[in-house]
């Protein structure tokens, strides 16, 4: 039989504890069958207020820890000894407040809560999460992995996990990455900060469970081998068929072939570390040949041989322009700019003896290639939940169940805080470009705007307004920017706002530096290699480091009194990967970013965008206790949501590719708990065929631009940006063309949809909610769209499909099963559970709304403050129930947080065709207590679609009473 122990943590005590294990002993004995010596020893259970630590029997130096946070998430912790001393949590907040029973019976101890049940075998320690059923949900492979390692004389584990083997769930989250990645069952994802890839160690499951990683440094989804170089390998052959390497061609000038050698790998990849007089590379990596100078042109041809059959998998990481065949057929055509190398992924089913041919062709132009591979896993390894990380001190994760996504999206949120709600006016339209150049740049392109009557809310400036060589100091150069605090006052005098650029770099000259470098604040290592920038001549420079409160004190104290005091709104916490020089080695840069207050680069890899973001919004709420903040950051790790941060995707290529990408690098990121996403509109880096006007690609270049904008129009924070050609709408194409028509549209659409939007972005506070959906998320019992990351929910009404092809006029977009979608531009109804070819003209993107939506649009404003108490039209899709809550407060400070805020519930009932505008509840400051609604029923083609001015079906006056509104009455 077995003996159930009830715990309460209110009351849990010494001696309760003793009592709790004793009794679990005899619980053994009993389930042995005897009352002779039992089959765990005494030691094995020691149960605590929150959970209980066993030592299992088969691994008896090590420990495993569950502790209950809440009824729904359970901490799972195995020690590799029994020393249970952890470093505190940078991600999560919470304590645990759970309460739960315990029992066992024969080898296997059950902590149960309401809503989670969790099993772990006392011989090997091997944890498994149960449904309702009894099922497993999540199932440990076996114990977890430790190897040691050391870090800078330190001591540590790599540690890896396996959960799940040969599962078909659907994994989703980890961040942002840019492969098109969207399902991650069977991928790998290295979650290692990156200009343009966020790692965020939290994922959720198509079984609606959730799992957060507790540790700071690299972290591998997926395989955990390292990427070989493919002669390791693989059979690879020249173009003559001689194995040990591909045929490399070199060519120089006027494509003339140069030299031709065999060479083992494709690998030019980093800068070597001896190559850094003035920041740029010293290419003395070329063939003599060559002499010294970089190929035009590298073309590397031959065939790849497997030694084992399987899936393949391959990863390219290149910049500038690139391409590569296998068998003949074009896998991969990219360009990057040359600095910014990334990977692009494919995969190749190969079986051993079969020689498949390649050729790769490379312009370098200053960057960087790599071919790697990795051998096939066994198919239920490959599809398995894999965490593995290089540099920790014990397996730690968490498990969140939930009845959906967003119970486990919350859940992560109990874990790590609460995402905060913007101010109202971040989700505006944000004009920025790289860069403004002066004080009357800027504000000139305010007033233009304000001119022309185009939508705006928040003007950028960017980096190097200061002097030259004065990086860090916070100073403005005084030649071009002459007065900035009246800056500032002139945007605000136009009812904008204005983000300012401040990074974590110091030049060793500035006064900054020095103080922060007197308190042992400065990451010292790049300063010491001499290594130099890419600004005039070069310059050294370091960045800080945030992990010691007393450095964050200074660090705040510096930009408050240099650029606070002007009265900023937000912060552009630009380059906090941090990317301290480019193109170096994973080594290289987790050692030049360290030794950090807490321990090695290497330990904390991932965590200095929290640490960094962390600290600046701590103490700027600390000193403007009550005005919403605003944080701009490239980069994020668990739990960047509490700080008011919004992440942006990076110096992405202006590419058709990278456009698509985005869409499934947005949605994962959004389903990793942090809600606020945004991207450059247009891409950051421009090739030289846009950037110099070529007329045989100025077409192109602004379809690509419309097409960015049409699906900013539809992300969380709504954004242009990037270099030349300049990215004001009224530069991107002239007065009067289509393509400036449908931008000037789309950002007056964003603003007339402010009630809805705001109102999405308002739960993801007060409901922990998620603006940018998966379909997944909404949909999960279609099973359709477990692959589908190029199309997804923005809030609960719209369906996105954004377009990413050139001259595509018509877009293939599958609408979910179980209801009936409409057109937003036609109100063209159609069944769910299809695919059709959706129009898509070239001012206008497929964007569909589900029946039983509500969707209030606001009147024609210039910028969100604008006009409060204007009327609001109801928008009703019916064929279904709806319901929504319209959502209001103050749009500037937390009193939403002490429940200064209204909602006006609207519900609408099939049945009776009666949309009921209920009575409001709460009130704030300034509360428009009196409005119009205007109602409009659609149910089918309507010529005023999309005419928002034209007159509603009802109108009706409301005063916080509840009213009635009969369709067709």
């Amino acid at each position: 039989m077995g003996i159930d122990v009830k715990a309460k943590a209110a009351k849990w005590s010494g001696g309760l504890a003793a009592a709790l294990s004793a009794l679990l002993m005899l619980n053994a004995c009993a389930a042995s069958g005897s009352g002779t010596a039992p089959s765990i020893a005494a030691s094995a259970v020691a149960p605590s207020s929150h959970g209980v630590t066993i030592t299992p029997t088969a691994h008896p130096e090590r420990r495993v820890r569950l502790t209950v946070m809440s009824d729904r998430i359970v901490r799972v912790t195995e020690f590799p000894t029994s020393d249970l001393t952890l470093p505190e949590s940078l991600m999560v907040t919470a304590q645990p407040t759970g309460q739960f029973e315990m029992s066992t019976a024969g080898d296997v101890l059950t902590l149960t809560t309401a809503h989670v049940r969790a099993e772990a075998n006392l011989s090997t320690g091997v944890v498994r999460f149960l449904d309702a059923q009894g099922q497993p949900i999540l199932a440990e492979a076996g114990a977890g992995q430790f190897t040691p390692v050391t870090v800078e004389g330190q001591n540590f584990y790599a540690i890896r996990q396996q959960f799940n083997r040969g599962t078909d769930e659907g994994f989703y989250g980890l961040g942002q990455h840019q492969n098109r990645q969207f399902n991650y069952n069977g991928e790998d994802v290295e979650l290692a900060q990156h200009n343009m890839d966020i790692g965020i160690p939290f994922l959720v499951s198509s079984r609606n469970y959730g799992v957060l990683w507790d540790t700071n440094s690299i972290t591998r989804f997926g395989d955990a081998r390292p990427y070989q170089a493919i002669t390791q390998s693989l059979t690879v052959r020249d173009a003559q068929g001689a194995e040990g390497g591909l045929t490399a061609q070199y060519y120089g000038a006027n494509n003339a072939l140069v030299v031709t050698r065999r060479e083992a790998d494709v690998d030019y990849q980093y800068l070597p570390t001896n190559q850094f007089a003035t920041g740029q590379a010293v290419r003395d990596v070329w063939p003599a040949e060559m002499n010294h100078v970089e190929p035009a042109k590298i073309v590397w041809t031959g065939t790849l041989e497997a030694r084992s059959a399987g899936v393949h998998k391959f990863r390219l990481y290149a910049g500038n322009y690139f391409k590569l065949w296998i068998d003949n057929q074009l896998v991969l055509d990219g360009w990057r700019q040359n600095w910014n190398a990334w990977y692009r992924n494919f995969d190749l089913q190969m079986a051993p003896g079969e020689r498949h041919a390649i050729r790769i062709e490379w312009i370098p132009n200053g960057s960087f290639i790599k071919l790697d591979h990795l051998d096939p896993l066994p198919a239920d390894e490959r599809h398995s939940l894999s965490l593995a990380s290089e540099v920790s001190h014990a397996i730690d994760y968490y498990f969140v169940s939930g009845d959906n996504a967003d119970q486990v999206i919350a859940g992560y949120r109990e874990l790590t805080g609460k995402a905060v709600l913007l101010p109202r006016w971040a989700y505006g339209y944000w004009q920025s470009r790289q860069r403004y150049n002066t004080q009357a740049e800027l504000t000139g392109v305010v007033h233009e705007y304000r001119r022309r009557g185009l939508p705006l809310d928040a003007i950028v400036q960017d980096w190097f307004y200061w002097p030259e060589d004065a990086w860090g100091s916070h100073d403005f150069d005084r030649a071009r920017y002459p007065d900035p605090g009246a800056m500032v006052r002139e945007v605000h005098a136009n009812n904008a706002h204005i983000m300012i650029s401040v990074w974590p770099k110091f030049y060793p000259s500035t006064d900054n530096y020095k103080e922060l470098d007197a308190i042992g604040g400065i990451y010292r290592r790049n300063v010491e290699m001499g290594r130099r920038d890419w600004v005039g001549p070069g310059y050294v420079s370091t960045y800080y480091d945030p992990y010691a409160t007393r450095v964050q004190d200074v660090y705040w104290r510096q930009i408050h009194e240099k650029l606070g005091v002007l009265g900023f709104d937000a912060w552009w916490l630009d380059n906090d990967e941090p990317d301290i020089h480019s193109n170096l080695s994973i080594p290289d840069r987790a050692y030049i970013q360290g030794p950090t207050a807490r321990g090695p680069g290497a330990e904390y890899f991932n965590s200095f965008p929290l640490m960094h973001v962390g600290g600046m919004y701590e103490h700027q709420h600390a000193n403007d206790p009550d005005t919403r903040q605003y944080i701009f950051s490239r980069s994020a790790w668990g739990g960047m949501q509490r700080y008011a941060a919004t992440m942006w995707s990076g110096d992405l290529a202006a590419r058709w590719y990278d456009l698509r990408a985005q869409i499934s690098a947005g949605i994962n990121f959004s389903m990793s708990g942090i809600p606020n996403w945004t991207f450059d509109i247009g891409g950051f880096a421009v090739e030289d065929r846009y950037s110099h006007h070529d007329p045989a690609h100025v077409e192109e270049w602004r379809e690509q631009y419309l097409r960015w904008f049409q699906f900013g129009a539809f992300v969380p924070i709504f954004r242009a940006h990037g270099e030349l050609p300049l990215r004001e709408i009224y530069n991107i194409a002239p007065d009067g063309s289509d393509v400036q028509r449908s931008l000037i549209w789309y950002d007056r659409l964003r603003y007339r949809l402010m009630p809805y939007i705001y109102t999405v972005a308002a739960n993801t506070y007060h409901g922990d909610g998620t603006i940018m959906r998966g379909l997944v998320m909404d949909f999960p019992d279609d099973p359709n769209v477990r692959n589908m990351g190029e199309e997804y929910m923005f809030g609960p009404a719209f369906l996105v499909a954004p377009v990413y092809e050139f001259h595509a006029r018509m877009r293939d977009v599958y609408l979910p099963a179980g209801n009936r979608w409409y057109d937003f531009y036609t109100g063209r109804s159609f069944e769910g559970g299809q695919h059709i070819n959706a129009d898509a003209p070239l001012a206008r993107m497929p964007l569909f709304v589900r029946a039983g939506s509500i969707v209030p649009i606001g009147p024609a404003i210039q910028y969100t403050n604008q006009n409060p108490g204007g009327p609001i039209t109801l928008y009703v899709y019916t064929g279904r129930d709806g319901s929504f809550d319209l959502y209001e407060d103050d749009g500037v400070s937390y009193g939403y947080q002490r429940g200064a805020f209204s909602r006006i519930p609207i519900r609408y009932d099939e049945a009776t065709g009666t949309l009921t505008i209920g009575a409001r509840s709460g009130a704030f400051p300034g509360m428009v207590t009196n409005r119009t609604f205007n109602v409009r029923f659609i149910s089918g083609e309507n010529r005023n679609a999309v005419n928002f001015d034209a007159r509603g079906d009802r109108s009706v006056r409301y005063n916080g009473a509840a009213v009635a509104v009969r369709r067709g009455a």
